[in-house]
């Protein structure tokens, strides 16, 4: 790749970290963020914390935590954690939000959420901060996690994706206090993700050979669950097939979510698989500039062009048009940068990948095994963790 695409990486990273800063929350410690230049913090003060996790984790990917005073930010971000360790947007009621019909559901998919994200910027901010962790340790009794897992509703992929890769993140931290119980809860969950498995396509969903929206949406769903097997070193079956499916796709923009997901799919699948290296580089390098172009003037990016941007969830809360630079895209959109750049010239940049599962996480460089020659692509399939 030329040295110009990485000269223009490196000015949009500076650029997008003049624009974190321009977004910081006047009175509040720095690194505190309005979720765009349109947020009326006044107004919606709650629309902080989204705001600020976002930012957080998007200023560490990129370097820019210089200067933030690591104990204070923390400190305001536990100020929104609830007694039993969820964390929760000030303002949000429950006439206002809605995932599922069941408002328990609803509450369950919104709080896992908002806490895996405000536990994933704490977690860059000092890694050796513990959560707190209460409300998710009844899912340490099988009863209770084969219940749970009974309700997952597989006409929606995406959001369950999202339910159990934040549960997942949990169970996984709760490990050095109650290890036995932990990885009988992780067995219980991957034996419900072996038995549900589409093996044509390496996704979990209804319908993906008859609708083509309804295998994107598995695809965007199962990359999530995905991050599951990264993070324990398991084997997961079916990736080489993931990766055909995201080779299909136009190396083009589309939501900062449905972009990420593919990039994210492809540098974990040439890492453990070699599968299709090549044309999985190619389909990258295409894709990468027009990244770049997506770039807003002011330095940040936006999701998408048309509509209104809500916080998910929050149906009735706070919303903006669409085509604003916002945290949320600016952060899942350099996820996709940085991933690919490290992917084309490894070791350039000291990105700082999140160590939590979720979007942002990618395994560390010391558990990949890059494939780079037509003869590692022999191994299409297996996912095999170094000795």
């Amino acid at each position: 790749m030329s040295e110009a695409l990485a000269a223009r990486i490196e000015a949009a990273r500076l650029r997008s970290l003049a624009w974190l800063d321009s977004i910081q929350a006047p009175g509040l410690p720095r690194g505190v963020a309005r979720i765009s230049a349109a947020h009326d913090a006044s107004a919606w003060p709650g629309v902080l914390l989204p705001g600020t996790y976002n930012a957080v984790m998007c200023r560490a990917l990129l370097g820019g935590l210089a200067g933030i005073e690591r104990g204070r930010l923390i400190d305001w971000l536990e100020s929104h954690r609830l007694p039993d360790g969820r964390f929760r947007i000030p303002g949000m009621a429950a006439a206002d939000v809605f995932k599922k019909p069941d408002p328990i559901e609803t509450w369950g998919y919104i709080d896992f959420h908002v806490t895996n994200y405000s536990l994933g910027a704490i977690e860059v901010l000092d890694p050796t901060r513990p959560a707190r962790l209460d409300f998710a340790r009844r899912f340490l009794e099988p009863k209770e996690l084969l219940a749970w897992l009974a309700l997952r509703d597989l006409r929606d992929p995406w959001q369950e994706g999202n339910n159990i890769v934040n549960l997942g993140s949990f169970l996984l931290a709760l490990r050095t206090e109650a290890p036995a119980a932990v990885d009988h809860a992780m067995a219980l969950l991957f034996e419900w993700h072996d038995r549900l498995q589409e093996h044509s396509t390496g996704f979990w969903g209804l319908n993906q050979a008859h609708d083509p929206r309804a295998l994107l949406h598995a695809f965007a769903g199962s990359m999530h669950n995905f991050h599951l097997w990264y993070t324990t070193g398991r084997t997961l079956p079916h990736l080489d097939r993931a990766m055909d499916y995201v080779l299909t796709l136009p190396p083009g923009i589309d939501s900062a979510c449905i972009d990420v997901d593919a990039v994210d799919l492809l540098v974990h699948g040439v890492a453990l698989t070699g599968h299709r290296a090549t044309e999985a580089r190619a389909w990258m390098e295409a894709l990468l500039p027009h990244l770049l172009d997506w770039q807003e003037a002011d330095g940040g990016f936006c999701d998408v062009r048309e509509g209104v941007r809500r916080q998910d969830g929050w149906v009735r809360g706070y919303a903006e048009p669409q085509g604003l630079s916002n945290t949320f895209a600016t952060f899942f959109r350099w996820i996709a940068i940085a991933m690919i750049a490290d992917h084309l010239w490894p070791g350039r940049w000291p990105w700082r990948f999140r160590g939590m599962v979720g979007i942002g996480y990618r395994m560390p460089a010391s558990d990949r095994r890059r494939a780079e020659t037509p003869k590692a692509a022999s191994t299409a399939g297996v996912n095999r963790m170094p000795a």
